[in-house]
Protein backbone atom coordinates (compact mmCIF):
# COMPACT_ATOMS: atom_id res chain seq x y z
CA UNK A 1 0.00 0.00 0.00
CA UNK A 2 1.75 3.28 -1.02
CA UNK A 3 -0.45 7.32 -1.65
CA UNK A 4 -0.04 10.11 -3.86
CA UNK A 5 -0.17 13.01 -1.20
CA UNK A 6 -0.80 15.83 -2.84
CA UNK A 7 -0.44 19.68 -0.78
CA UNK A 8 -2.79 22.16 -2.95
CA UNK A 9 -2.35 26.24 -2.38
CA UNK A 10 -4.99 27.86 -0.58
CA UNK A 11 -8.50 28.30 -2.17
CA UNK A 12 -7.16 25.32 -4.84
CA UNK A 13 -8.88 22.33 -5.92
CA UNK A 14 -8.71 19.21 -7.63
CA UNK A 15 -10.76 16.95 -8.98
CA UNK A 16 -12.30 12.98 -7.69
CA UNK A 17 -12.44 10.00 -10.38
CA UNK A 18 -15.54 11.57 -11.28
CA UNK A 19 -15.31 14.97 -11.02
CA UNK A 20 -19.01 16.29 -12.28
CA UNK A 21 -19.30 19.02 -15.46
CA UNK A 22 -17.00 21.49 -14.02
CA UNK A 23 -14.29 19.25 -13.45
CA UNK A 24 -10.95 17.36 -15.01
CA UNK A 25 -10.78 13.63 -13.94
CA UNK A 26 -7.42 12.59 -13.61
CA UNK A 27 -5.59 9.92 -15.58
CA UNK A 28 -3.11 7.88 -14.68
CA UNK A 29 -0.21 6.59 -16.53
CA UNK A 30 2.11 3.50 -15.18
CA UNK A 31 4.12 3.24 -18.08
CA UNK A 32 7.65 2.61 -17.00
CA UNK A 33 6.82 0.65 -14.29
CA UNK A 34 7.98 -2.63 -12.88
CA UNK A 35 6.63 -6.19 -11.49
CA UNK A 36 2.54 -4.32 -11.08
CA UNK A 37 0.41 -6.83 -11.31
CA UNK A 38 -2.88 -4.94 -10.17
CA UNK A 39 -3.32 -0.86 -8.81
CA UNK A 40 -6.52 -0.03 -7.04
CA UNK A 41 -7.23 3.39 -6.29
CA UNK A 42 -9.06 4.11 -2.83
CA UNK A 43 -10.45 7.29 -3.16
CA UNK A 44 -11.39 9.21 -0.04
CA UNK A 45 -14.94 10.92 0.48
CA UNK A 46 -14.55 14.17 -1.58
CA UNK A 47 -16.49 17.24 -1.66
CA UNK A 48 -19.26 18.63 -3.55
CA UNK A 49 -17.72 22.34 -5.16
CA UNK A 50 -20.31 24.69 -6.62
CA UNK A 51 -19.30 28.00 -8.97
CA UNK A 52 -21.05 30.12 -11.25
CA UNK A 53 -24.14 27.55 -11.59
CA UNK A 54 -21.97 24.47 -11.79
CA UNK A 55 -21.11 21.49 -9.70
CA UNK A 56 -17.55 19.53 -9.49
CA UNK A 57 -16.50 17.04 -7.13
CA UNK A 58 -13.15 16.78 -5.44
CA UNK A 59 -10.39 17.85 -2.92
CA UNK A 60 -9.03 21.05 -1.38
CA UNK A 61 -6.27 21.70 1.16
CA UNK A 62 -4.62 18.20 1.10
CA UNK A 63 -5.51 15.17 -0.69
CA UNK A 64 -3.75 11.55 0.21
CA UNK A 65 -5.00 9.04 -2.27
CA UNK A 66 -4.09 5.48 -0.73
CA UNK A 67 -2.95 3.15 -3.92
CA UNK A 68 -2.71 -0.77 -3.51
CA UNK A 69 -0.41 -2.42 -5.71
CA UNK A 70 -0.21 -5.97 -6.31
CA UNK A 71 3.12 -7.23 -7.49
CA UNK A 72 3.35 -9.55 -10.81
CA UNK A 73 6.01 -11.66 -8.73
CA UNK A 74 5.37 -11.49 -5.02
CA UNK A 75 9.09 -12.51 -4.60
CA UNK A 76 10.40 -9.49 -6.39
CA UNK A 77 10.24 -5.49 -5.31
CA UNK A 78 7.84 -2.95 -7.04
CA UNK A 79 9.56 0.15 -9.22
CA UNK A 80 6.98 2.54 -9.10
CA UNK A 81 7.00 5.39 -12.29
CA UNK A 82 3.59 7.42 -11.85
CA UNK A 83 2.46 10.22 -14.02
CA UNK A 84 -1.05 11.80 -12.85
CA UNK A 85 -2.40 14.31 -15.51
CA UNK A 86 -5.08 16.19 -13.72
CA UNK A 87 -6.87 19.57 -12.97
CA UNK A 88 -6.54 22.14 -10.65
CA UNK A 89 -8.67 24.73 -9.82
CA UNK A 90 -9.18 28.04 -8.21
CA UNK A 91 -11.89 30.98 -10.09
CA UNK A 92 -10.17 29.04 -13.63
CA UNK A 93 -9.07 25.48 -14.16
CA UNK A 94 -5.62 24.64 -15.43
CA UNK A 95 -3.71 21.35 -16.25
CA UNK A 96 -1.20 19.89 -14.05
CA UNK A 97 1.30 17.11 -14.03
CA UNK A 98 2.68 15.13 -11.75
CA UNK A 99 5.15 12.26 -12.05
CA UNK A 100 6.28 10.25 -8.74
CA UNK A 101 8.85 7.28 -8.94
CA UNK A 102 10.12 4.79 -6.23
CA UNK A 103 10.32 1.07 -5.18
CA UNK A 104 7.74 -0.16 -2.96
CA UNK A 105 9.98 -3.22 -0.79
CA UNK A 106 7.87 -5.67 1.58
CA UNK A 107 6.67 -5.35 4.45
CA UNK A 108 6.64 -1.95 4.39
CA UNK A 109 5.96 -0.23 7.40
CA UNK A 110 2.57 1.41 9.23
CA UNK A 111 1.65 5.17 7.90
CA UNK A 112 -0.82 7.32 9.78
CA UNK A 113 -2.17 9.13 6.59
CA UNK A 114 -3.10 6.77 4.99
CA UNK A 115 -4.95 4.66 7.87
CA UNK A 116 -6.23 8.26 7.76
CA UNK A 117 -7.58 8.08 3.83
CA UNK A 118 -8.16 4.48 4.08
CA UNK A 119 -10.84 4.66 6.92
CA UNK A 120 -12.19 8.05 4.92
CA UNK A 121 -13.77 6.22 2.47
CA UNK A 122 -17.60 6.69 1.35
CA UNK A 123 -19.04 3.78 3.60
CA UNK A 124 -20.76 0.74 1.41
CA UNK A 125 -23.95 0.42 1.30
CA UNK A 126 -25.38 -2.22 4.05
CA UNK A 127 -23.18 -0.99 6.66
CA UNK A 128 -24.66 2.53 6.12
CA UNK A 129 -28.55 0.90 6.18
CA UNK A 130 -29.33 1.18 2.61
CA UNK A 131 -32.32 -0.92 1.76
CA UNK A 132 -33.94 -1.43 -1.58
CA UNK A 133 -32.34 -0.09 -4.55
CA UNK A 134 -33.65 0.11 -8.49
CA UNK A 135 -33.12 2.34 -11.64
CA UNK A 136 -35.66 3.14 -14.33
CA UNK A 137 -33.43 3.60 -17.58
CA UNK A 138 -35.12 5.18 -20.83
CA UNK A 139 -34.02 5.93 -24.26
CA UNK A 140 -33.39 9.76 -25.12
CA UNK A 141 -32.19 11.09 -28.35
CA UNK A 142 -28.40 10.71 -27.52
CA UNK A 143 -28.32 8.29 -25.06
CA UNK A 144 -30.20 7.10 -21.79
CA UNK A 145 -32.17 9.15 -18.39
CA UNK A 146 -31.35 7.16 -15.63
CA UNK A 147 -33.41 7.74 -12.25
CA UNK A 148 -32.73 5.87 -8.93
CA UNK A 149 -34.73 5.22 -6.53
CA UNK A 150 -32.69 4.19 -2.84
CA UNK A 151 -34.69 3.46 0.39
CA UNK A 152 -31.98 4.57 2.95
CA UNK A 153 -31.49 6.78 5.59
CA UNK A 154 -30.70 10.62 5.30
CA UNK A 155 -27.26 11.00 5.36
CA UNK A 156 -27.36 15.07 6.03
CA UNK A 157 -30.07 17.87 5.45
CA UNK A 158 -28.09 17.81 1.38
CA UNK A 159 -27.55 14.91 -0.45
CA UNK A 160 -25.89 14.60 -3.64
CA UNK A 161 -26.13 11.79 -5.68
CA UNK A 162 -23.02 11.27 -8.85
CA UNK A 163 -23.88 8.50 -10.95
CA UNK A 164 -20.99 6.61 -13.08
CA UNK A 165 -22.28 4.59 -15.80
CA UNK A 166 -18.94 1.94 -15.24
CA UNK A 167 -17.94 2.39 -19.00
CA UNK A 168 -15.71 4.58 -20.13
CA UNK A 169 -16.22 7.96 -22.08
CA UNK A 170 -20.24 8.29 -21.00
CA UNK A 171 -20.97 11.53 -19.68
CA UNK A 172 -23.64 11.90 -16.94
CA UNK A 173 -25.08 15.38 -16.13
CA UNK A 174 -25.55 16.45 -12.30
CA UNK A 175 -28.56 14.52 -11.02
CA UNK A 176 -31.55 15.93 -9.84
CA UNK A 177 -32.38 14.60 -6.02
CA UNK A 178 -35.26 14.69 -3.57
CA UNK A 179 -36.39 12.78 -0.64
CA UNK A 180 -39.85 10.87 -0.78
CA UNK A 181 -40.46 9.34 2.59
CA UNK A 182 -37.59 7.26 3.40
CA UNK A 183 -36.45 6.92 -0.45
CA UNK A 184 -33.95 9.13 -2.28
CA UNK A 185 -34.74 9.44 -6.11
CA UNK A 186 -32.24 10.73 -8.04
CA UNK A 187 -32.34 11.17 -11.90
CA UNK A 188 -29.55 11.71 -14.75
CA UNK A 189 -28.90 11.76 -18.48
CA UNK A 190 -25.85 9.47 -19.32
CA UNK A 191 -24.56 9.98 -23.01
CA UNK A 192 -22.37 8.12 -24.51
CA UNK A 193 -19.32 9.52 -27.39
CA UNK A 194 -21.70 7.97 -30.02
CA UNK A 195 -24.35 9.91 -28.90
CA UNK A 196 -27.29 7.26 -28.76
CA UNK A 197 -28.85 5.08 -26.34
CA UNK A 198 -27.08 2.26 -25.60
CA UNK A 199 -27.07 -1.00 -23.82
CA UNK A 200 -26.47 -0.32 -19.64
CA UNK A 201 -24.94 -2.93 -17.27
CA UNK A 202 -26.57 -2.22 -14.53
CA UNK A 203 -24.38 -3.74 -12.81
CA UNK A 204 -21.57 -1.20 -12.84
CA UNK A 205 -23.50 1.41 -11.86
CA UNK A 206 -21.55 3.31 -8.96
CA UNK A 207 -24.25 5.77 -7.49
CA UNK A 208 -22.32 8.05 -4.37
CA UNK A 209 -24.44 9.84 -1.55
CA UNK A 210 -22.44 12.91 -0.58
CA UNK A 211 -23.16 14.75 2.52
CA UNK A 212 -21.41 17.21 4.44
CA UNK A 213 -19.44 14.53 6.80
CA UNK A 214 -20.60 11.31 5.59
CA UNK A 215 -20.57 9.65 1.85
CA UNK A 216 -22.53 6.35 0.57
CA UNK A 217 -20.93 3.89 -2.21
CA UNK A 218 -24.23 1.81 -4.02
CA UNK A 219 -22.83 -0.52 -6.29
CA UNK A 220 -25.01 -2.04 -9.22
CA UNK A 221 -28.67 -0.70 -9.93
CA UNK A 222 -31.35 -3.50 -11.22
CA UNK A 223 -34.19 -2.92 -12.51
CA UNK A 224 -37.77 -2.44 -10.57
CA UNK A 225 -39.34 -5.80 -9.28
Amino acid sequence: MAALHLRLAPEWKTYWRAPGDAGIPPIFDWAGSENIGAVRLHWPRPTVFHLNGMQSIGYHDDLVLPIEVTPADPARAVSVKLRVDMGVCEEICVPASVTVTGALVAPGAPDQAIKAALADQPERAAAAGVGDVSCAVAPIADGLRVTARVTMPPIGPDETVVFEAGRDGVWVAESIEERQGADLVAMTEMVPPEGTPFALDRSRVVMTVIGADRAVEITGCPAAP
